[in-house]
């Protein structure tokens, strides 16, 4: 029993060492400040609110103009930078105009989706194949732990050994490891469910402060969310855009709650898309959590939607699903690579 007890505690603590190297290096990288108001939206509140900001100032400077049920009129043609352009070239390319539809081309256009690979290539935030590998091993590891505490009792109670007072019982030998591994495990995959890493938060943190007295409207919602809009009447809008799933489905209870438990600073209710890669053609389709700019959870493609084609970021209406197993992330000039794969 004292080399299965140690073969025990061995296996723990390797594999609590790989854990922990393993995450520490997924989610490393040189750091820094953000370079843009982008960044910043991306680091809280994933693509949604980088397309919110763009929304705002084109919005609050008369380009675009938002009336009756949420549809959208170009006033003036005229982008400052990419993100903005994608607005127009999606809204061009819109069927009826209408803002949910628009502000979710805008969140899976390459423009935007490469904000999150910038982030992710400085170690800003956590691709998705990287914590869900380590976010999977953690919950295993944990799991295997607190079974195997009920099993080394069993085990204790079996030993014809144990009935000898003077020895040290199979139960006392492994149950630190197994406590320490269940921790180390269950405590790695939390870490590794928040997309946003400690220096992505800093980061963004540095931004909200230096930002703080700054009144124009991207600068604000890339700070603070939709509910810092100064216009009552398009924040109402944009709101109400942001709670569409798509084909014109208002998110469920569920999503209202977990919006709700975020606070503020949450996306509002959209599903949020990364398909993320740090290098052409290297992505995979993750679902941008925030919660302060959480990057975090795993799920896909939100529902219905696909992996775009001609260049489209991961939309489009190719109709290949982006949550099956093996449907693939294509697309000319789309940042989710041909070679990625769709998922959580």
């Amino acid at each position: 029993m004292n080399t299965v007890a140690l073969l025990v505690d061995l296996g723990v603590v390797v594999s609590s060492v790989v854990l922990i190297v393993g995450l520490s290096r997924a989610r490393g990288g040189t750091g820094g400040a953000v370079h843009d108001v982008y960044e910043a939206a991306f680091l809280n509140g994933g693509p949604g609110r980088v397309a919110d900001a763009a929304l705002t100032a084109m919005q609050a400077d008369g380009r675009l103009a938002v009336g009756g049920p949420g549809i959208v009129a170009v006033q003036r043609a005229e982008a400052h930078d990419p993100v903005e352009r994608a607005v127009l070239q999606e809204h061009a390319s819109a069927p009826t105009g209408a803002l949910h539809a628009l502000r979710e081309a805008v969140m899976r256009h390459p423009a935007v989706q490469e904000v999150g690979d910038g982030l992710a290539a400085r170690g800003l935030l956590a691709a998705p194949t990287a914590s869900r590998t380590w976010r999977r091993w953690g919950r295993v590891q944990g799991v295997l732990c607190v079974l195997a505490v009920p099993a080394s009792i069993v085990v204790t109670v079996l030993d014809p050994r144990s009935l000898d007072f003077s020895a040290i019982p199979f139960v006392a030998k492994v149950f630190a490891f197994l406590v320490a591994g269940m921790l180390t495990g269950f405590i790695c995959a939390a870490v590794a469910q928040g997309r946003v890493t400690r220096p992505g938060r800093r980061a963004a943190e540095a931004f909200r402060t230096a930002q703080a007295y700054n009144p124009d409207p991207a600068h604000v919602v890339a700070a603070h969310g939709l509910r810092a809009i100064p216009d009552p009447v398009f924040q109402t809008q944009l709101i109400a855009a942001a709670r569409m799933q798509p084909h014109g489905r208002t998110a469920g209870r569920r999503t209202h709650a977990a919006a709700a438990a975020t606070g503020a600073s949450a996306l509002l209710l959209a599903p949020v898309v990364w398909c993320a890669g740090t290098s052409p053609g290297h992505g995979s389709c993750g679902s941008s959590g925030d919660g302060g700019g959480s990057a975090g959870g795993g799920g896909g493609c939100s529902s219905g939607s696909s992996c775009g084609s001609s260049g489209s970021g991961c939309g489009g209406s190719s109709g290949s699903s982006c949550g099956g197993g093996g449907s693939s992330c294509g697309g000319g000039g789309s940042s989710c690579g041909g070679g990625s794969s769709c998922g959580g």
